[in-house]
């Protein structure tokens, strides 16, 4: 499986509505060209991962931008575009909302000025009330709009994170976890301090056998409240770290992970070393039985000036490939393939029962043809979906009171639950041919 890391792409109006006029739009252009050139060695691109600031100021033609750019990159590394997974930074946070917003700024202090024993506590009351909890996120609701196409979008009260379970090879699932780290960004309309926001124990990351958690966050630990909670937790179960938000490509290893920060694709031109990047990263299981262990190998390619072109960073010994292997826990005898209610109409059952593992329900959207169907069905009309929805009473009137991407993410995830995703393929086949 490749991976494409990517991150702070920072499409910035009016900028990005005038590409003739845009000053960062040539470095996309590099970004992209270079991909194309060496996924013809490595092989196409499996996922595209996006650590946050897709936008710079949370606009809605930001976004409209982005998306543009996103699809096209895509086709140029063989990527499939339901196959890009997105978390928010700082800069999907319209900060215009949150100044002219008291309720918000209220909800944001309840948590920030809490007593450290009392925050966690605080975040939960605040999040799974409905008006408090949506005040939350309402800074968010142009990512959201953005990010539902990628089932990357959050709601409250119960999807502060999102999880996506991609299959690797020899009975092993990669676990995508998209933590949200912006619920506490913008606060008073201010930029944010470091060591001031707050994750919280509610985004977990949960160890299971058989089962390789990678995680996306926009901020590194040093930035939260919790740093060093953070960092414990994504140490010890996580074996893959994304970052982005500190426009610094680093990369670090230890016996059970693999740490990156992005490059940014669009740093400020003005920053002190200003030097943008990305990451293109190799997984593969080898082995058998207790003996398995994941292989990672990471091209890490950062811009030069002149002559303008990508090229990679070196190992201390030299090499242009970091490589690293962590063993993978678990009984992989006991593991069957990952297998989704719409992928179960063409595949027999398997003699051996599926682990527990793959009964999350959320996790197993991630499974191709699931997200082809999730990324299809945000392409039908507003009235198509409508219909879809009501007709197979995975909505009631009362839910069009909340947001499109909280309404129809709930009636996807419910299809799921209630084995009807073959029903939601079929009728939206029947509205793409219309």
């Amino acid at each position: 499986m490749l991976l494409l890391h990517i991150s702070d792409i920072h499409f910035r109006t009016p900028d990005c509505l005038t590409p003739d006029m845009d000053p960062e739009g040539p470095f996309r252009t590099l970004l992209m060209r270079d991909v194309r050139e060496r996924v013809r060695t490595l092989g196409d691109v499996d996922a595209i991962l996006v650590t946050g600031d897709i936008a710079f100021k949370g606009h809605p033609d930001e976004y409209k931008a982005a998306y543009a750019w996103l699809m096209d990159l895509a086709k140029a590394c063989g990527c499939l575009p339901e196959r890009i997974f997105v978390v928010p930074g700082n800069h999907e946070v319209d900060r215009n909302i949150i100044t002219a917003s008291p309720a918000i700024g209220n909800a944001q202090k309840s948590i920030a000025w809490a007593e450290p024993e009392k925050r966690e506590r605080e975040l939960r009351t605040q999040f799974s009330d409905a008006q408090t909890g949506a005040s939350l996120l309402a800074p968010l609701a142009a990512y959201n709009d953005f990010a539902k196409v990628f089932d990357c979008q959050v709601y409250s009260p119960d999807r502060l994170f999102w999880k996506q379970d991609l299959e690797l090879n020899n009975g092993v699932v990669l676990r995508l976890y998209g933590l949200t780290s912006t619920l506490l960004s913008g606060m008073g309309g201010q930029d944010d301090e470091r060591g001031k926001l707050y994750l919280s124990p509610l985004q977990v990351l949960h160890p299971a056998d058989d089962v390789v958690n990678l995680v996306m966050i926009h901020h590194p630990p040093d930035w939260f409240t919790d740093e060093q909670e953070v960092d414990d937790m994504v140490k010890n179960r996580a074996v893959i770290h994304l970052f982005g938000h500190k426009h610094l490509q680093r990369v670090a290893t230890d016996d059970g992970y693999m740490r990156f920060s992005a490059g940014a694709v669009n740093p400020d031109r003005q920053e002190k070393g200003w030097e943008p990047g990305y990451n293109l990263i190799s997984l593969q299981v080898v082995g058998g039985g207790p003996e398995r262990a994941l292989e990672i190998e990471a091209h890490l390619l950062v811009l030069q000036s002149s002559p303008e072109r990508f090229n990679p960073r070196r190992t201390r010994s030299g090499k242009e490939v970091f490589r690293h292997t962590i063993s993978i826990p678990g009984d992989a005898s006991a593991v069957a393939p990952v297998r989704t209610q719409a992928a179960a109409i063409a595949v027999p059952a398997a003699p051996t029962p599926t682990p527990a593992v793959h009964d999350d329900v959320e996790a197993s959207m991630g499974e191709e043809h699931t997200r082809n169907l999730i990324f299809r069905f945000w392409k039908l009309t507003g009235s198509q979906r409508r219909e879809i929805a009501l007709g197979l009473g995975l909505i009631q009137e009362k839910d069009f009171a909340v947001p499109e991407p909280e309404r129809y993410g709930r009636a996807l995830l419910l299809a799921g639950e209630r084995g009807l995703l073959d029903q939601v393929a079929n009728e939206v086949a029947k509205r793409e041919t219309r």
